[in-house]
């Protein structure tokens, strides 16, 4: 059988597991599976399969993994990373667009300590609507900020997806947290940019408002006080790996210490804390080991059966620039975005982008960035972005999809002139050599 129509059986297959409502993980696993066996002799191809799985599932860079999850769920059930939000508060002055870019602010820390982008969606929902509402905020300077903010938290490390991605792709995941930091904080300043000119050409988007002022004394004491030990938290996750001290494992399992010892200092560190945050945590591990080892299986047998040797035939033997080829791949992940969720894009796609990829010589970690940014903007995207649905599920009821819509395409513009930022000027994406 010509490698072309196992590649249609495979991909059909999935589909019709996925749309009859099966686990993405599963469905890949089983397909992967039935593949084996009537491909590579049965019963001895499945067992070499288990072999690829278990070998896929034991490299020491995964157990960063689980330390930067529970990190991230120790700092949110203990309520730490909710206390920036006054901080930020305190900070931002009577600027136009004030708790617009205050909701920026603290998704960006959520993003750095977390990496949870539904949750820091549903978080910043359950915090910021009702007061900006309150304030008479238009609905656009409502919603689009919570939404980018939570489409950020998986381009700003450390993120569970960034995390993931680097599994799958099989790269450095040290150097795609760091170097995954430029590009979420220049989108961060962009969006910040956005909301400021867009409030001072039209100051009844977002209403000036009285408010209290705070002494400066009073703005460092606090900042102190609940900003510094979470910068400490970052600085330790991140920091370790830029310097070369730590590994990625390393880091994380320090940080994650760390963030033990916050929440016991700051008293919120409860038997409920501890409970859901180790139970929060195993869910995710056990979710993204499940997904790593279907997504081995699923190579394997794009391998074994020619699938990827005759994609890389065929992207090589065309006389393109291999620019354009990595224009059509992220066209893909965006288009594929608007549809379904980001971990079924990434399952789906890399196990026969990266092969091409590598073989053109592209950086792999530059591409996998590049991927990231277009998931954040499939996230954004109409009609199925993930962040919309969450946007919806958390606002009042007065709040419509058509508002949603609206409120979110001038962030996906924004995600777009940053994504061609970075295919411009690679470095931006690949500056950091080093873990």
């Amino acid at each position: 059988m010509d490698w072309w129509m196992i590649l249609v059986l495979l991909f059909g297959s999935l589909l019709i597991l996925m749309f009859s409502g099966l686990s993405v993980a599963f469905s890949f696993l089983l397909v992967s599976s039935g593949g084996v066996y009537f491909l590579m002799g049965g019963t001895a191809g499945l067992t070499q399969l288990i072999v690829s799985i278990f070998d896929s599932l034991t490299k020491f860079n995964l157990t960063a993994i689980p330390f930067f999850i529970l990190m991230g769920e120790v700092l949110y059930h203990a309520g730490l990373v909710s206390k920036a939000l006054d901080v930020f508060s305190k900070w931002v002055g009577p600027i136009p667009g004030r708790l617009s870019i205050v909701t920026f602010l603290i998704g960006g820390l959520f993003a750095a300590l977390s990496g949870a982008t539904v949750a820091s969606t549903a978080v910043l929902a359950s915090l910021m609507v009702p007061e900006m509402m309150r304030r008479r905020y238009h609905k656009e300077m409502v919603l689009g900020p919570i939404m980018a903010s939570g489409a950020l938290d998986m381009i700003i490390p450390p993120s569970a997806l960034t995390v993931l991605l680097g599994s799958l792709a099989e790269v450095s995941i040290g150097r795609l947290l760091i170097n995954a930091l430029l590009p979420g904080y220049i989108l961060l300043g962009m969006y910040i940019a956005f909301v400021i000119i867009r409030c001072w050409i039209n100051p009844s988007l977002a209403p000036k408002y009285e408010f209290a002022g705070v002494s400066l004394k009073e703005k460092i004491l606090s900042g102190l006080r609940d900003l510094l030990p979470l910068g400490i938290v970052i600085f330790v996750a991140l920091g370790l790996m830029i310097l070369g001290v730590a590994t990625p494992t390393e880091a994380a399992a320090l940080a994650s210490v760390i963030a033990f010892v916050l929440a016991f200092a700051y008293r919120k560190l409860t038997l409920e804390v501890i409970r859901t945050s180790v139970f929060s945590c195993l869910q995710v591990t056990v979710m993204i080991l499940t997904i790593i080892a279907a997504s081995a299986a699923f190579s394997q047998i794009l391998a074994f059966s020619g699938a990827s040797r005759g994609m890389l035939d065929l992207v090589l033997g065309m006389a393109v620039d291999p620019l354009w080829v990595v224009m059509i791949m992220l066209g893909v992940v965006v288009l594929l975005g608007c549809f379904i969720e980001q971990v079924s894009i990434m399952m789906i796609t890399l196990p026969i982008f990266m092969p091409i990829v590598k073989a053109m010589g592209m950086d792999p970690i530059w591409f996998c960035i590049l991927v990231l940014l277009c998931l954040s903007i499939g996230q954004l995207s109409p009609p199925f972005g993930l962040a919309l649905f969450v946007m919806k599920s958390t606002s009042p009821p007065e709040v419509t999809l058509k508002d949603i819509y609206r409120a979110a395409w001038p962030y996906c513009v924004i995600d777009v002139v940053g994504l061609a930022l970075v295919i411009q000027f690679p470095i931006l994406a690949t500056w950091f050599k080093g873990t």
